[in-house]
């Protein structure tokens, strides 16, 4: 047996607690800017429906549900930078999605550390291992959304999560977003390659 759902039926905030349980676990992109108008501080926001977009040229993309700060900033500056959301820094991640107002900036609220961004204005996390600095390449409005596409234009990786020349997952421990406020972190690991058709069937 299973239960119907219609969505038009439905209130939309209760449809999207069953969208956030199912389409789990999801990545997190920290996505640090600036504002545009003075005091000119840095905004600092974990958004949980992010992904890869394209490969080349080589595009992110994180959704703003509602015009949030990161949101105007980005259209305002054309800049961004996505900063891993790992593991040790979880409570920093958490506190950062508090609903500041759009002058306090979330850095100094928080105590969290920047460090400069080589190829864009917006700041980095000192303390994450990875950082995608970004240039907007364009926004799509979909509803009471809208998805933001950034070209990545500089990656900086902490040496200390490289193994092989790669980053390792078990090294960079990333957090997920799950259901509710529920939050993943990576369990057991399989590796295991993808078929070629040749090998088919696999034995």
């Amino acid at each position: 047996m299973r239960i119907d759902l219609d969505p038009r039926a439905m209130d939309v905030s209760e449809f999207y607690r069953l969208l956030t349980a199912v389409v789990v676990p999801r990545p997190i992109a920290w996505v640090s800017t600036v504002s545009a108008v003075a005091p000119f501080g840095a905004n600092l926001a974990p958004h949980s429906f992010f992904t890869v977009a394209c490969t080349d040229p080589p595009i992110v993309q994180f959704t703003s549900v509602g015009r949030k700060d990161s949101l105007r900033n980005v259209e305002a500056t054309g800049e961004f930078v996505v900063n891993f959301a790992s593991e040790p820094l979880f409570d920093q991640i958490n506190a950062t999605g508090t609903d500041f107002p759009a002058h306090e900036g979330e850095f100094d609220a928080v105590g969290i550390e920047k460090e400069p961004s080589l190829r864009v204005k917006p700041p980095r996390v000192a303390a994450s291992p990875v950082a995608l600095e970004c240039r907007l390449h364009s926004t799509l409005r979909i509803g009471n959304s809208t998805l933001v596409l950034g070209e990545v234009v500089h990656a900086a990786v902490r040496e200390d999560v490289v193994v092989d020349g790669h980053p390792d997952i078990r090294l960079l421990r990333p957090l997920a977003r799950l259901g509710r406020n529920e939050w993943g972190t990576v369990g057991e690991i399989h590796d295991r390659a993808r078929i070629a058709y040749r090998d088919w069937p696999p034995s």
